[in-house]
């Protein structure tokens, strides 16, 4: 199967050159001034952003939703204010939606007609990339030449169509991966489905196709290198952001408690994110029976808040984690409440003692430092970007594997130290304040340069 995607990349860079070599002479056709202007262009002013499988008006932590809807828009809005324009593509996914909605100044939401609008999965999309495409290149048709000077594909999904338009556009590329195949397939939960051969190949193409890729880690380079032959060369490693404004620490945990109707004193480990194997929400589930099954005094002073839905593979058994709970004996301590909004769930990260992210895959974990920069310690395990994103033993504990008691070990120092949420609380608020959205899209932007000279250098190279 990989000889097969090998293959396909091979073709795909030589269809590529083709297209590089005709648009060169397109240029030299054009005016003798147009290759100058190529030289001067310097930061785009308008990008095509697409996100097919999720919209960023969609509310995180349902469906598919979640930290990649997040990115996008607060990357959108930033970049915007930085003068650079961002028209976001996406799936439309039912038959009232208006066909363009104003996101921010200068962020455009594209709602793309392909497929049925309701009851399709993300693994049944790869059909709809045809459709997608078309509505794409329709909005293209109806703007002058050159209305769009980048191309940046978020998700394997977005970044086949991401390569056809730059392709067809005459533009560069920057794709940013999120998830990896080969990296979920290394890391899988009990239950989970492995990700099919067919998105190995497709994500194989894709960086063999982009100008430039965006990895959140030094980590994800090494991923992106070792699983997928990358240039090291072409990627560039931006740290998702928070907006320090929204999570913050305001006015403090028994606020936030008496808000949302919580225990002013009980231990309350909180889990927030789409419900599947994949996040492991059952670790903490498990990690809890494991604790009062050692400590059953606390069961009056612990409170476990899930906040989100069930999501990929966890639809399947969308009552699952409640018949765990039960089966776990933990029924009568835990609450299950669904997403909400980005200024709630500021609030619960407030109110909590400790955020849980015992995932088996994290490309980054925004989350951690969304919770970090509420003024609450994280306890994760130690996968993907967590390590960057929570500073072990300083803005909260790190776990090697997804032990229960191992969780619970760490869920018994909370109990024991009250001192301890707002000592490290503290520190994580300091260490959040370095992933602003400003510091994000500013090298986003330097990525956007640097792709559109690597592009501009190989239409010169094939122009002779």
């Amino acid at each position: 199967m990989e000889g097969a995607g090998e293959s396909s990349v091979r073709h795909a860079r030589s269809k590529e050159d083709r297209h590089v070599s005709q648009y060169a002479s397109r240029l030299g056709r054009r005016s003798p001034s147009a290759a100058p202007r190529l030289r001067l262009l310097r930061r785009p002013r308008r990008v095509a952003m697409l996100s097919v499988h999720t919209s960023p008006l969609h509310q995180p932590g349902t469906g598919d939703a979640g930290g990649m809807n997040v990115y996008i828009v607060e990357l959108a809005q930033r970049l915007a204010a930085l003068g650079i324009e961002v028209e976001v593509f996406t799936r439309a996914t039912a038959g009232d939606l208006p066909p363009t909605v104003q996101l921010a100044p200068g962020v455009l939401v594209r709602h793309v007609d392909a497929g049925p609008y309701e009851g399709l999965a993300k693994e049944e999309l790869p059909a709809q990339l045809c459709a997608f495409t078309h509505g794409v290149m329709q909005a293209w048709a109806g703007h002058r030449p050159g209305h769009y000077d980048l191309v940046h594909s978020h998700y394997w999904l977005s970044g086949h169509v991401g390569w056809l338009a730059a392709q067809r556009w005459g533009v560069p590329l920057v794709h940013a991966m999120h998830t990896m195949a080969k990296v979920k397939n290394a890391n899988l939960a009990a239950g989970d489905r492995p990700e099919p051969a067919a998105r190995v190949i497709g994500e194989t193409q894709i960086v063999a196709a982009a100008d430039r890729l965006i990895a959140n880690t030094d980590d994800e380079v090494g991923e992106l290198v070792r699983h997928y032959d990358a240039d090291p060369g072409s990627v560039a490693v931006v740290h998702p952001g928070v907006n320090l404004e929204r999570f913050r620490p305001a006015d403090g945990r028994a606020a936030a408690r008496a808000r949302l109707g919580l225990p002013k004193d009980a231990l309350i480990p909180v889990f927030a994110g789409r419900i599947q194997p994949l996040k492991a929400p059952d670790v903490l589930l498990r990690a809890v029976a494991v604790l009062l099954d050692e400590r059953p005094e606390l069961r009056t002073r612990i409170l476990v808040p899930v906040v989100g839905g069930p999501s990929g593979s966890g639809l399947a058994k969308p009552e699952g984690l409640q018949k765990l709970a039960a089966r776990l004996g933990i029924a009568d301590v835990v609450r299950f409440r669904p997403p909400v909004g980005q200024e709630q769930l500021a609030d619960w990260f407030r109110a909590a003692s400790v955020l849980v992210m015992p995932s088996y895959s994290e490309s980054f974990g925004l989350v951690a430092i969304e919770a970090q920069a509420a003024g609450t310690p994280v306890l994760a395990a130690s996968v993907g970007g967590l390590p960057v994103a929570v500073r072990d033993g300083e803005t909260g504990f790190l776990v090697e594997g997804h032990e229960p008691a191992d969780y619970a070990r760490v869920l018994a120092r909370f109990a024991d130290e009250q001192a301890l949420t707002t000592r490290m609380g503290e520190a994580a608020a300091r260490h959040a304040r370095s992933f602003g959205w400003d510091a994000a899209a500013a090298a986003t932007a330097d990525v956007y340069t640097a792709a559109t000279q690597s592009y501009r250098r190989r239409v010169r190279s094939h122009h002779g």
